[in-house]
C-alpha cells in the first residue's frame, strides 16, 4: 500500500473525527487519565494541534500540544498528547511524522521542554527520556516508568521540580494546596497513568 503523508493544522471541524479517533485508540475511559488533568480547562497552543487526513479512514492521526506551568516558579513547558493512529494506518510512521512535525514547529516557536505519559521504547525514537524520580508530580496517578521528558533546548530541564498544572491553575505558592501530600506521593505516583 503507497500512502502519502500531508500533515496540516487542526480545523475546528476535525474535532469530532479526532474525538472519534482517540476513542477507537484509548477507549471512552480515557479522559480518566491523570494527563486529561492538564487539559482541563485549558487550550492547545496554537499551530501545535496536527492531523493527517485521509479519504478512506477520514482523520488517520492527531496529536496536540498543551501548555504547562512546573513548579512554584511555573516554569513552562508542553504536554504531547494525546497522540493516536487510526487503526487501519498504524506502523506507517504516521505517529512518529506527526510529533517530528509538532517538535519542530514548538522549537521554532521558542518552547524549551515537552513531557508526555507513554512508553519509553517508543517515545525513545525522538529522543524522550524518563524523567528522574521526584523531579514533577503530576496532579494524578501517574507511573513514574511512563512520565517522560524531550528538551528541545539544551539544559531546559536543569532546575525545574514540582507539580505539573496547566497555567490556568497555576499560582506559585498558592498552588501548594494542590500538591500531593508527602507521604502520598509515593504511592500515587506508582499507579499507572
Amino acid at each position: 500500500m503507497t500512502f502519502h503523508l500531508l500533515i496540516s493544522e487542526t480545523k475546528p471541524s476535525d474535532q469530532p473525527r479526532i474525538e472519534h479517533l482517540l476513542d477507537k485508540a484509548f477507549g471512552l475511559d480515557r479522559r480518566t487519565k491523570s494527563s486529561y488533568r492538564l487539559r482541563e480547562g485549558n487550550h492547545t497552543v496554537p499551530g501545535l494541534s496536527l492531523v493527517v487526513r485521509d479519504e478512506d479512514v477520514g482523520i488517520a492521526g492527531s496529536v496536540s500540544f498543551w501548555p504547562l506551568a512546573i513548579g512554584e516558579a511555573g516554569t513552562p513547558a508542553l504536554l504531547l498528547g494525546p497522540l493516536a493512529v487510526h487503526p487501519a494506518r498504524q506502523r506507517l510512521g504516521i505517529g512518529l511524522e506527526l510529533m517530528r512535525e509538532g517538535l519542530a514547529r514548538a522549537r521554532a516557536m521558542g518552547h524549551r521542554l515537552v513531557i508526555l505519559v507513554g512508553d519509553e521504547p517508543y517515545y525513545g525514537k525522538l529522543g524522550f527520556r524518563r524523567l528522574p524520580h521526584n523531579l514533577c508530580t503530576m496532579p494524578g496517578p501517574t507511573n513514574p516508568e511512563r512520565l517522560l521528558y524531550l528538551e528541545l533546548e539544551p539544559g531546559a530541564l536543569a532546575g525545574v521540580h514540582g507539580l505539573v498544572l496547566p497555567p490556568h491553575r497555576h499560582h506559585g505558592k498558592d498552588s501548594a494546596p494542590l500538591a500531593v501530600p508527602e507521604a502520598a506521593e509515593a504511592e500515587k505516583q506508582h499507579a499507572e497513568a
